[in-house]
């Protein structure tokens, strides 16, 4: 029972390569699950594309990730034990409490800017006293990052660069190539790089496909069936396992739907699935898979855990 997520290795390729040349000066993201790829290998892929830097989410996630000729950086700040895990790393700070966490590191940290996001990060009028705080606590700040909302407004970022110090490094998200190149070209004095991580793993989705196996297939005799007998349809029809579920990150689509897919069509769950299996009920005279057939799985693959991923 396998999770499968199957690349069409050129075809994704290129697609990450044009991203990163259309958009110049990018830091890879690679963290969380590493966009459904895992982040060892993202990590490795950015490396093969030339990127100097990546960015995880967390320090937990630095484990097993290969050398680069920047050190990578830790987008979500750091508190308590966490800390000393970040040896290696940047460490990014927003705030007076993330800077005291982080004093007396060997290596640089990153500024986190407020944006309308409202997330972490300084608000204007407190730039100064955390940037003061920052030297008394012996730490050098590497840049400053703003972290745009999806709908990203250059405006903000102009905003900011009237504020930060001259020729800061200011890392951007969530801006389109044109907009980004205009924006450099309206503040040649700041490094603007970018952070990619959607954009440059899922930007070519008909490259890639999550499909899970079908593991069993019965006659629906009873009626009832599952962990909690839900009541099946009246009318005949088939119950297939897929080996797929909550382990597996799969789970119903927002409004209860099933996520799986065969032959175009939607197959029915018989109840939420469970940890590595999946019950879903084909009626009589619809497509019906057989054991061995592969289902299609509808679920972001930012929160998917494929057993493995499959180039072809």
């Amino acid at each position: 029972m396998t999770l499968t997520l199957h690349v069409d290795g050129a075809a994704w390729r290129a697609q990450a390569r044009a991203t990163a040349d259309a958009h110049g000066d990018v830091i890879a993201v690679v963290k969380g699950n590493g966009y459904g790829f895992g982040r060892a290998r993202l990590a490795s892929e950015a490396a093969a594309l030339g990127l100097s830097r990546i960015a995880v989410g967390t320090v937990h996630e630095l484990a097993g990730l290969a050398a680069f000729a920047e050190p990578p950086i830790v987008l979500t700040p750091a508190l308590g034990d966490d800390v000393p895990l970040a040896d290696g790393a940047i460490l990014t700070v927003g705030s007076v409490a993330h800077v005291r966490a982080a004093a007396g590191r060997r290596l640089p940290v990153v500024v986190k800017l407020a944006s309308s996001m409202r997330r972490y990060g300084v608000d204007p009028d407190g730039l100064d006293t955390l940037l003061a705080a920052a030297a008394d606590a012996g730490l050098v700040v590497d840049g400053f990052a703003l972290h745009l909302p999806l709908a990203g407004d250059p405006c903000e970022v102009d905003d900011w660069l009237a504020r930060v110090p001259p020729g800061a490094t200011v890392a951007v998200s969530h801006l389109d190539a044109a907009a980004l190149h205009d924006l450099r070209a309206r503040h040649p004095g700041h490094r603007l790089p970018i952070r990619l991580g959607t954009a440059l793993w899922h930007g070519g989705k008909e490259a890639l496909a999550l499909r899970a196996d079908v593991v069993d297939v019965r006659p629906a005799t009873t009626p009832v069936a599952g962990y909690r007998h839900r009541a099946l349809p009246v009318a005949g029809g088939t119950l297939v396992m897929v080996g797929a579920g909550t382990a597996h990150g799969v789970r119903p689509l927002p409004d209860g739907r099933s996520p799986f897919h065969f032959a175009r069509r939607r197959l029915d769950l018989v109840e939420p699935p469970h940890m590595h299996t999946s019950m879903v009920w084909v009626p009589d005279g619809a497509p019906c898979p057989t054991e061995g057939d592969e289902v299609d799985v509808q679920v972001p693959l930012t929160y998917v855990h494929p057993d493995r991923v499959r180039e072809h």
